[in-house]
């Protein structure tokens, strides 16, 4: 059995450098990545703009975190299953439409959440 590594600074350093590739294939290969980039922008633009509470903003940062995990690792998944079956096969694609479907509730909710806090600082500020 392999004896784990120590610790050392330059291996942290490594496994950072290791995740932000992994963030940069995520955006550069799922589309669905840039449009949870855009809505990360307009959240904290409106958060911002709207002088949310510190309490609001931790609300606002689990559920973008939430959905970003999901589609991390939803990405992730499908990799794999592309290199597990190549070809078509009909529980990867159920197990694929399932992954998919975790960073749809994810989102979902993170719209909700976006809805109790924005909505009410909408409507006064369009009336």
């Amino acid at each position: 059995m392999n004896e784990p590594r120590p610790f050392n600074f330059t291996g942290r350093l490594r496994s950072f450098r290791h995740a932000f590739r992994g963030l940069k294939v995520m955006l550069a290969t799922q589309h669905n990545a840039w449009v949870h980039a855009c809505a990360t922008v307009l959240v904290v633009a409106m958060g911002f703009g709207f002088g949310i509470s510190a309490g609001e903003w931790c609300w606002l940062i689990v559920t973008s975190i939430a959905v970003w995990t999901a589609e991390a690792l939803n990405t992730a998944f499908e990799l794999l299953c592309d290199v597990a079956s190549p070809e078509f096969h009909p529980v990867v694609e159920k197990s694929k439409d399932v992954a998919a479907g975790a960073v749809l509730i994810s989102a979902f909710g993170s719209v909700i959440v976006g809805l109790v806090i924005f909505g009410p600082r909408v409507l006064r500020w369009l009336v």
